[in-house]
This record gives structure tokens, C-alpha cells and sequence, in this order.
């Protein structure tokens, strides 16, 4: 895939593919990039391409090893990695144990993002303390079966997410704040107010819960790197 180097990397028995890119010159971090459901997409690739222009090293993680045909089948791929948030976990897990021991990430800070199921997967890392000085959700799933215990978080998180996403209503949002104060973690959120699920992805899509947001798309993105900035200076 032009601009990308392949990186195989395995969870159990089950090979795995991260998909990387490089800056042209020193990288200032390592970005771990999690796909939506449908494992990497253009829009998440251009997303990886930008980082590396902005100067990070960045590799799109691989979720199912193969890549769905449907959306349905997405579904079950998902439904299989997500039988329990401990599996969950441990194929993210492997995912950012491929970027943080490669050669050239050696030193770097490293962060994490992700898009819709991938926001999801950042979120969980950071429950679970993952050595992340960034984890950003853009219009990720909120929800989880294993909530983050009081002093476990040591990223910064920052969600980026559509008001009017029907997969994540009002009322997940707010169980969402209430445990990230519970776990005393220093959290940012930022909604979108009429954005649907998806409002990174400008691909034409059918599915009526999502949409295409261009004022959300580049605002979030522009917080990102803005976060990054602020947590790289005290790094």
C-alpha cells in the first residue's frame, strides 16, 4: 500500500497486520491509530498520513488479521474480539506492543487515537493505565464492562463526539463523565452539537446514524494536534 510499510505482529494465534507510516524527519511521538469496525478505511489512512506529515511516527492497528467484506460481517468479527473487555483488551494490547517495540519508536512518547469501534478500543486502553500520553476518541462508543478504577488512567483523554449520535446517546455520555471522575483521570470532551456518528468519514455512507460533519471533522483533528502540542511540551 503506497506510503505505508506492513507490520506483522501477532495476539495469540492470530497474525495481525499495523499498517505504518513515517515523517520525514525525527518523529516528535509514536500514534497508534485504531480503525472504525470495518478495520482501516481510506478516511482512517488519510488520517494516518496526516499525522506523519505533521511529524509522528503513526500505524493504523489491525483488528481481525482479515478484512470484512460487509458491514454485517464486521458485526461478527467485532461481536468475536469483543467477547469480554479483558479479550478486548488483549488484542489492543498487542496492537500498541507492535508500535512502542519498534526499532524507531524506541524513546518516543507514545498516543493513541481511534475512530468509532477504534475510539472505543483507545478508551479501554486508557482504563486499564496503558503508558499513553494521549488517548483521543473521535465519535468512539463510550460504554464498557470494565470501568476504569480510581487512579488507573495516566493519559490525558480527549473524546471528540457528535451530539446527535444515536449510538451514543446523552445518557452514556454521562455515565461516561461520571467514571472518568470517579478515576480521578484528566479528561476533555468536546460535542459537536447536530453531528452524527461517522463526522470523520466523508465517504457516502447509507447507514442513517451517520454523517459527515466537515466543521466537526477539522475542528476535532485541529484539538487533537493541539493536545498533542500541550502534552509533548511537558513530556
Amino acid at each position: 500500500m503506497a506510503g505505508f510499510t506492513e507490520v506483522s505482529y501477532k495476539d495469540g494465534d492470530t497474525t495481525l497486520t499495523g499498517l505504518l507510516t513515517r515523517p520525514a524527519g525525527t518523529p516528535r511521538a509514536a500514534v497508534l491509530v485504531f480503525p472504525t469496525i470495518m478495520n482501516p478505511t481510506q478516511s482512517v489512512l488519510d488520517k494516518a498520513q496526516d499525522l506523519a506529515a505533521q511529524g509522528y511516527l503513526a500505524m493504523v492497528a489491525d483488528f481481525y488479521g482479515k478484512t470484512p467484506e460487509s458491514f454485517d460481517q464486521s458485526r461478527e468479527f467485532a461481536m468475536a474480539i469483543r467477547q469480554t473487555a479483558e479479550l478486548y483488551r488483549q488484542r489492543l494490547r498487542a496492537s500498541l506492543k507492535a508500535l512502542a517495540t519498534l526499532e524507531e519508536a524506541a524513546g518516543l512518547p507514545l498516543a493513541a487515537i481511534g475512530f468509532c469501534m477504534g475510539g472505543q478500543a483507545v478508551l479501554e486502553l486508557a482504563r486499564e493505565g496503558a503508558p499513553l500520553v494521549a488517548a483521543v476518541s473521535f465519535h468512539g462508543l463510550l460504554n464498557t464492562d470494565m470501568p476504569a478504577e480510581p487512579g488507573a488512567v495516566r493519559s490525558r483523554i480527549l473524546v471528540l463526539h457528535g451530539d446527535a449520535d444515536p449510538m451514543v446517546p446523552r445518557e452514556q455520555v454521562a455515565k461516561f463523565w461520571e467514571e472518568m471522575d470517579r478515576a480521578g483521570a484528566d479528561w476533555h470532551f468536546h460535542s459537536y452539537s447536530g453531528v452524527k456518528h461517522g463526522f470523520t468519514n466523508p465517504a457516502p455512507t447509507e447507514n442513517p446514524a451517520t454523517g459527515y460533519d466537515a466543521s466537526a471533522d477539522r475542528q476535532s483533528w485541529a484539538a487533537m494536534y493541539s493536545l498533542f502540542d500541550e502534552v509533548l511540551e511537558s513530556a
